[in-house]
Protein backbone atom coordinates (compact mmCIF):
# COMPACT_ATOMS: atom_id res chain seq x y z
CA UNK A 1 0.00 0.00 0.00
CA UNK A 2 1.32 3.24 -0.82
CA UNK A 3 1.52 6.27 1.41
CA UNK A 4 -0.56 9.36 0.55
CA UNK A 5 2.67 11.39 0.01
CA UNK A 6 3.98 8.86 -2.35
CA UNK A 7 0.75 8.88 -4.34
CA UNK A 8 0.82 12.84 -4.02
CA UNK A 9 4.57 12.92 -5.44
CA UNK A 10 3.64 10.75 -8.59
CA UNK A 11 0.60 12.89 -9.30
CA UNK A 12 3.03 15.87 -9.29
CA UNK A 13 5.98 14.91 -11.19
CA UNK A 14 5.14 11.38 -13.10
CA UNK A 15 7.15 9.38 -11.38
CA UNK A 16 8.20 7.56 -8.16
CA UNK A 17 10.78 4.92 -7.24
CA UNK A 18 9.96 2.12 -4.58
CA UNK A 19 13.17 1.53 -2.90
CA UNK A 20 14.48 -2.17 -2.15
CA UNK A 21 11.26 -3.55 -3.42
CA UNK A 22 12.69 -6.70 -4.76
CA UNK A 23 14.93 -8.67 -2.59
CA UNK A 24 18.59 -9.21 -3.66
CA UNK A 25 18.32 -13.13 -3.97
CA UNK A 26 15.42 -13.03 -6.56
CA UNK A 27 17.46 -9.86 -8.73
CA UNK A 28 20.49 -12.50 -8.32
CA UNK A 29 18.02 -15.21 -10.20
CA UNK A 30 16.67 -13.10 -12.74
CA UNK A 31 20.03 -12.10 -14.29
CA UNK A 32 20.96 -15.76 -14.21
CA UNK A 33 18.39 -16.16 -16.70
CA UNK A 34 19.14 -13.36 -18.83
CA UNK A 35 22.33 -14.19 -18.73
CA UNK A 36 21.49 -17.97 -19.40
CA UNK A 37 19.14 -16.32 -22.31
CA UNK A 38 21.40 -14.41 -24.16
CA UNK A 39 24.03 -17.21 -24.28
CA UNK A 40 21.77 -19.38 -25.85
CA UNK A 41 19.90 -17.13 -28.23
CA UNK A 42 16.91 -18.22 -27.52
CA UNK A 43 13.51 -16.00 -27.93
CA UNK A 44 12.98 -12.40 -30.09
CA UNK A 45 15.24 -9.71 -29.55
CA UNK A 46 16.14 -6.55 -30.41
CA UNK A 47 19.06 -5.43 -31.60
CA UNK A 48 21.15 -1.71 -31.13
CA UNK A 49 21.39 -1.84 -34.73
CA UNK A 50 17.98 -2.32 -35.18
CA UNK A 51 17.34 1.02 -33.65
CA UNK A 52 19.72 3.41 -35.13
CA UNK A 53 20.45 5.45 -32.11
CA UNK A 54 23.36 7.91 -32.04
CA UNK A 55 26.31 5.28 -30.77
CA UNK A 56 24.24 2.09 -32.28
CA UNK A 57 26.33 0.29 -35.03
CA UNK A 58 24.58 1.30 -38.27
CA UNK A 59 23.64 -2.28 -39.79
CA UNK A 60 23.42 -6.06 -38.19
CA UNK A 61 26.67 -6.82 -40.44
CA UNK A 62 28.96 -4.03 -38.85
CA UNK A 63 31.15 -4.33 -35.29
CA UNK A 64 28.80 -5.03 -32.94
CA UNK A 65 25.92 -5.11 -35.04
CA UNK A 66 23.99 -8.34 -33.14
CA UNK A 67 24.64 -6.37 -29.49
CA UNK A 68 20.90 -7.10 -27.75
CA UNK A 69 19.35 -4.27 -26.50
CA UNK A 70 16.13 -6.17 -25.58
CA UNK A 71 14.91 -9.45 -24.55
CA UNK A 72 11.64 -9.28 -25.61
CA UNK A 73 8.43 -10.91 -24.58
CA UNK A 74 9.72 -11.24 -21.43
CA UNK A 75 6.04 -12.74 -19.83
CA UNK A 76 6.73 -15.84 -21.73
CA UNK A 77 10.35 -16.45 -20.95
CA UNK A 78 10.55 -17.26 -17.65
CA UNK A 79 7.73 -18.11 -14.72
CA UNK A 80 10.57 -15.49 -13.32
CA UNK A 81 9.39 -12.46 -14.95
CA UNK A 82 5.79 -13.68 -15.40
CA UNK A 83 5.35 -13.60 -11.28
CA UNK A 84 7.38 -10.70 -11.42
CA UNK A 85 4.43 -8.92 -13.44
CA UNK A 86 1.99 -10.52 -11.60
CA UNK A 87 3.15 -9.37 -8.13
CA UNK A 88 0.21 -8.59 -5.90
CA UNK A 89 2.13 -5.79 -4.40
CA UNK A 90 2.86 -4.07 -7.21
CA UNK A 91 -0.36 -4.37 -9.22
CA UNK A 92 -1.73 -2.76 -5.71
CA UNK A 93 0.30 0.43 -6.14
CA UNK A 94 -0.37 0.39 -9.83
CA UNK A 95 -3.85 0.40 -9.35
CA UNK A 96 -4.02 3.09 -6.71
CA UNK A 97 -1.61 4.80 -8.81
CA UNK A 98 -4.41 4.73 -11.78
CA UNK A 99 -7.34 4.45 -9.40
CA UNK A 100 -8.96 1.15 -10.49
CA UNK A 101 -8.07 -2.29 -11.29
CA UNK A 102 -5.08 -2.55 -14.41
CA UNK A 103 -3.95 -5.44 -16.44
CA UNK A 104 -0.09 -5.51 -18.41
CA UNK A 105 -0.11 -3.93 -21.33
CA UNK A 106 2.31 -6.76 -23.57
CA UNK A 107 2.17 -4.93 -27.36
CA UNK A 108 5.55 -3.01 -26.35
CA UNK A 109 7.87 -3.53 -23.06
CA UNK A 110 7.28 -6.15 -21.54
CA UNK A 111 11.05 -6.70 -21.79
CA UNK A 112 14.23 -7.08 -20.36
CA UNK A 113 16.65 -4.33 -21.38
CA UNK A 114 20.45 -4.90 -21.59
CA UNK A 115 22.29 -1.85 -21.87
CA UNK A 116 25.68 -3.20 -22.85
CA UNK A 117 29.34 -1.74 -22.24
CA UNK A 118 30.29 -1.75 -25.74
CA UNK A 119 27.83 -0.23 -28.83
CA UNK A 120 24.89 0.85 -26.49
CA UNK A 121 23.27 3.87 -27.46
CA UNK A 122 21.67 7.11 -26.58
CA UNK A 123 17.97 7.53 -26.23
CA UNK A 124 16.82 10.86 -26.46
CA UNK A 125 14.10 12.80 -24.82
CA UNK A 126 10.61 11.07 -25.36
CA UNK A 127 7.35 9.89 -24.36
CA UNK A 128 6.17 5.74 -24.21
CA UNK A 129 2.89 6.97 -25.00
CA UNK A 130 3.88 6.87 -28.41
CA UNK A 131 4.39 2.91 -28.51
CA UNK A 132 0.50 1.83 -27.43
CA UNK A 133 -2.92 3.39 -29.03
CA UNK A 134 -5.09 2.99 -26.22
CA UNK A 135 -8.72 5.23 -25.68
CA UNK A 136 -7.15 7.13 -22.94
CA UNK A 137 -2.57 7.68 -22.74
CA UNK A 138 -3.09 7.02 -18.62
CA UNK A 139 -0.87 4.03 -18.27
CA UNK A 140 2.23 3.05 -16.13
CA UNK A 141 5.44 1.76 -16.57
CA UNK A 142 7.47 -0.35 -14.07
CA UNK A 143 11.04 -0.61 -14.24
CA UNK A 144 12.94 -2.80 -11.65
CA UNK A 145 16.64 -2.60 -11.79
CA UNK A 146 18.66 -5.83 -11.31
CA UNK A 147 21.53 -3.75 -10.62
CA UNK A 148 22.83 -0.34 -9.93
CA UNK A 149 21.78 2.36 -12.75
CA UNK A 150 23.87 5.14 -13.26
CA UNK A 151 24.31 8.35 -15.41
CA UNK A 152 27.58 6.52 -15.80
CA UNK A 153 25.82 3.28 -17.14
CA UNK A 154 22.74 4.61 -19.19
CA UNK A 155 20.30 4.85 -16.30
CA UNK A 156 17.14 7.00 -16.96
CA UNK A 157 16.90 10.57 -16.48
CA UNK A 158 13.51 12.43 -16.30
CA UNK A 159 11.74 16.11 -17.00
CA UNK A 160 9.61 15.89 -13.79
CA UNK A 161 5.96 16.67 -14.58
CA UNK A 162 5.85 16.61 -18.52
CA UNK A 163 3.35 14.21 -18.36
CA UNK A 164 0.65 16.81 -17.35
CA UNK A 165 1.53 19.17 -19.96
CA UNK A 166 0.95 19.55 -23.95
CA UNK A 167 3.37 20.07 -26.73
CA UNK A 168 2.89 21.30 -30.15
CA UNK A 169 3.61 19.03 -33.03
CA UNK A 170 6.59 21.29 -34.03
CA UNK A 171 8.66 20.49 -30.17
CA UNK A 172 9.10 16.71 -31.64
CA UNK A 173 11.56 15.55 -34.71
CA UNK A 174 9.76 13.06 -36.72
CA UNK A 175 11.03 10.16 -34.66
CA UNK A 176 9.21 11.93 -32.11
CA UNK A 177 11.82 12.94 -29.82
CA UNK A 178 12.01 15.94 -28.79
CA UNK A 179 13.96 18.63 -30.03
CA UNK A 180 16.70 19.72 -27.42
CA UNK A 181 17.74 23.05 -30.00
CA UNK A 182 14.40 24.86 -29.56
CA UNK A 183 14.66 27.47 -26.71
CA UNK A 184 11.56 26.07 -25.16
CA UNK A 185 12.78 22.40 -25.07
CA UNK A 186 16.41 23.75 -24.06
CA UNK A 187 14.53 25.51 -20.68
CA UNK A 188 13.12 22.50 -20.11
CA UNK A 189 15.81 19.86 -19.81
CA UNK A 190 17.85 22.13 -17.46
CA UNK A 191 15.03 20.53 -14.92
CA UNK A 192 16.45 16.89 -15.94
CA UNK A 193 16.69 14.47 -12.69
CA UNK A 194 19.11 11.44 -13.04
CA UNK A 195 16.82 8.34 -11.10
CA UNK A 196 19.76 6.42 -9.41
CA UNK A 197 18.55 3.05 -8.88
CA UNK A 198 20.01 -0.27 -6.79
CA UNK A 199 19.52 -3.42 -7.22
CA UNK A 200 15.90 -4.12 -6.07
CA UNK A 201 14.75 -0.72 -6.63
CA UNK A 202 11.59 -0.30 -8.80
CA UNK A 203 10.96 2.96 -10.73
CA UNK A 204 7.39 3.67 -11.82
CA UNK A 205 6.69 5.94 -14.58
CA UNK A 206 3.94 7.77 -16.81
CA UNK A 207 3.61 6.50 -20.16
CA UNK A 208 3.49 10.48 -20.85
CA UNK A 209 6.79 11.84 -18.71
CA UNK A 210 9.72 12.67 -20.97
CA UNK A 211 12.49 10.72 -20.13
CA UNK A 212 15.83 9.88 -21.78
CA UNK A 213 19.79 7.62 -20.90
CA UNK A 214 22.84 8.15 -22.64
CA UNK A 215 25.12 5.21 -23.01
CA UNK A 216 26.99 2.47 -21.18
CA UNK A 217 30.09 4.14 -20.12
CA UNK A 218 31.11 1.18 -17.80
CA UNK A 219 32.44 -2.26 -18.23
CA UNK A 220 29.20 -3.87 -17.04
CA UNK A 221 25.68 -4.48 -18.53
CA UNK A 222 23.11 -3.00 -16.75
CA UNK A 223 20.03 -4.98 -16.68
CA UNK A 224 16.61 -4.09 -16.34
CA UNK A 225 13.16 -5.30 -16.54
CA UNK A 226 10.05 -3.78 -17.60
CA UNK A 227 6.51 -3.92 -17.97
CA UNK A 228 3.42 -1.30 -18.52
CA UNK A 229 0.01 -1.13 -17.31
CA UNK A 230 -3.36 0.32 -17.91
CA UNK A 231 -6.80 0.35 -16.32
CA UNK A 232 -9.18 -2.37 -17.69
CA UNK A 233 -11.43 0.23 -18.21
CA UNK A 234 -8.98 1.93 -21.14
CA UNK A 235 -9.53 -0.31 -23.95
CA UNK A 236 -7.41 -0.05 -27.22
CA UNK A 237 -8.18 1.33 -30.15
CA UNK A 238 -9.96 -0.96 -32.45
CA UNK A 239 -7.12 -2.41 -35.16
CA UNK A 240 -4.25 -1.22 -33.32
CA UNK A 241 -1.12 -3.54 -32.34
CA UNK A 242 -2.28 -2.68 -28.69
CA UNK A 243 -5.98 -4.36 -29.55
CA UNK A 244 -3.82 -7.56 -31.22
CA UNK A 245 -1.40 -8.25 -28.89
CA UNK A 246 -2.93 -6.43 -25.48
Amino acid sequence: MLPLTAIQFFAKTGYLVIRSFVDIELCERMRAAIQEQLASGDGPVEYEADVAYPGSPASLMDEGGRTVRRLLRAHGRSPLFAAWFDDARMVEALEQLLDGPVVQARAHHNCVMTKQPRFSSDTGWHQDVRYWAFTRPELISTWLALGAETPENGGLKVLPGTHRMQFAPERYDAKLFLRPELPENAALIKDTQYVRLSPGDVLLFHARLFHAASRNHTADTKYSVVATYRRTDNPAIPGSRSEREG
